[in-house]
């Protein structure tokens, strides 16, 4: 979703960059400023160790794709509870006989 979302990975390919992931917290978002502008950097040191760049820009897209995501779960959550509502009517409901 990161990259989806326009955030660019770079490799910790180096010695230098290995050092650098790892002063960064794991999957989590850090802000930092780059020429009066805000960067946001996600280390990646499971998955692809590497570290994800991203400017404003990135950072709302993945928040509004974060959030469609979970609004998705949500709707096929309760349509699969939707399906379990079954109309007992005539058999008289979970209490009957077999």
């Amino acid at each position: 979703m990161l990259s989806a979302a326009g955030f660019v990975p770079q490799p910790a390919n180096t010695p230098e960059r290995l050092a650098t992931l790892r002063k960064f917290p794991p999957n989590k978002f850090v802000q930092q400023v780059k020429n009066n502008q805000m960067v946001y950097v996600y280390a990646d040191p499971i998955v692809c160790q590497c570290v994800y760049f991203g400017d404003q820009t990135a950072y709302a897209q993945f928040r509004q794709m974060v959030f469609a995501k979970k609004l998705a779960d949500e709707r096929q959550m309760t349509a699969a509870m939707a399906q379990d509502a079954f109309d007992f009517g005539p058999w008289g409901g979970p209490g009957f006989m077999f």
